[in-house]
């Protein structure tokens, strides 16, 4: 969609409607192109890459598992803290 910048001021509606439907707008000065208003992009990366099914969004709420490593390392480091700290 081409408009002239002269007629922008009562065709702004057309135009932020062209730009939200993800068209250019092209402003023009006596014919020629001066300005370009159009779509933004602003969905993350990550959320265009889900959307795009490159990769899958964990979720929200999901049990992590704890390894009996990390648990005896826990509970070794609060011993010697708690040795530390008498």
């Amino acid at each position: 969609m081409e408009i002239p910048v002269s007629a922008l001021a009562t065709r702004l509606d057309d135009a932020v409607a062209a730009a939200r439907g993800g068209e250019d707008v092209i402003l023009t000065d006596g014919g020629l192109p001066i300005a370009k208003i159009g779509p933004v992009e602003s969905a993350s990366l990550l959320a265009r890459l889900a959307e795009e099914g490159v990769i899958a969004v964990p979720a929200d709420e999901r049990a992590v598992p704890r390894l009996p490593q990390a648990e005896a390392a826990k509970d070794a480091l609060s011993s010697l803290l708690g040795r530390l700290r008498r």
